[in-house]
């Protein structure tokens, strides 16, 4: 009796500390597809689900607790045959702020072409090596992304394992009929995501991920003045590749997670500090203007 009860306690350790990195609530929405059987959407629901969540993407141990928080929508616009679907995806990740009850948003990207075969029952599984399924590379895809922008935020380039997992799998997809994964189908698309991220002209950014969140966020509560002092140099440090080039798509990418936050921690902040990050961040993210704009009014 002693020796079951104790391998019910290695069981329950077991399950407690998992290599699971991802807590990823998957959906899909089908109400504009009419006419449509609902039970395929609900079997590729779980079927992705599975995928996602029960299987190792490092090999690092992960505590329940510790693992990374997010969200896939699948929003199918269209059933072109009984296996072919086509629509958008939105993703969102988020981690904690060390410290505090709350998280930080890390990645909140749509994603317009989402094109994919799905027979019902079928098991997902993933090749490292070669293209075999467009949907599988999709969620493989950014799941390194997200592991990737989570890690970085932790240690200088830390997440650079899975962007170069990530750009591999889009290296293997160059062949696939879907679109997404080329230069030369857009400037803000999975081909460029990864580009961006892996492209020495961008580094600042990567570096900003790394200071604003270790450096900043996670210790805000306790030595504030020091912590927002550095994310402002973070942010203000991005200019130069700005410069070269405003269009990348990784600008976009970073401000789309990060703009109400940054109003938020910046409109308490001293009005030298103010007007030095809202003049850099003015010119590095011209589409929030409106945004930036509150913290030069907040407290007047």
């Amino acid at each position: 009796m002693r020796k079951v009860f104790l391998l019910l306690l290695i069981i329950l350790a077991f399950r407690t500390v998992s290599g699971q990195e991802l807590n990823c609530m998957i959906s899909v929405v089908s109400q504009q597809v009419q006419g449509s059987n609902r039970e395929v959407y609900d079997n590729l629901q779980k079927a992705m689900t599975e995928f996602v969540n029960n299987q190792n993407w490092t090999d690092h141990i992960f505590k329940d607790e510790e693992r990374i928080q997010c969200q896939l929508m699948f929003n199918i616009t269209d059933k072109i045959s009984d296996n072919e679907f086509q629509g958008t995806l939105q993703i969102q990740s988020s981690r904690p702020i060390f410290g505090t009850s709350q998280t930080t948003i890390m990645f909140n990207h749509r994603d317009n072409d989402i094109h994919f075969k799905y027979n019902d029952f079928e098991p997902l599984r993933f090749n490292e090596t070669q293209f075999t399924s467009n949907l599988v590379s999709v969620l493989a895809y950014y799941v390194n992304i997200i592991l990737g922008l989570d890690y970085d935020s932790f240690a200088p380039e830390g997440g650079s394992l899975f962007f170069q997992r990530a750009e591999a799998i889009k290296n293997n997809a160059q062949n696939a009929q879907e679109t997404g994964w080329k230069a030369f189908e857009g400037v803000r698309n999975r081909y460029w995501l990864i580009e961006n991220l892996m492209n020495d002209k961008y580094r600042s950014v990567r570096s900003c991920i790394y200071r604003y969140h270790r450096m900043g966020l996670d210790r805000l509560v306790d030595r504030t003045d020091e912590a927002r002092a550095e994310i402002a140099d973070a942010l203000i440090e991005m200019r130069p590749a700005y410069r070269e080039n405003p269009t990348a798509m990784i600008f976009q990418v970073f401000f789309t997670s990060k703009s109400d936050e940054i109003v938020n921690i910046f409109s308490q902040s001293f009005p030298d500090e103010k007007n030095r990050v809202v003049s850099a961040l003015k010119e590095i993210d011209p589409a929030n203007t409106s945004k930036w704009d509150q913290i030069a009014k907040a407290g007047l």
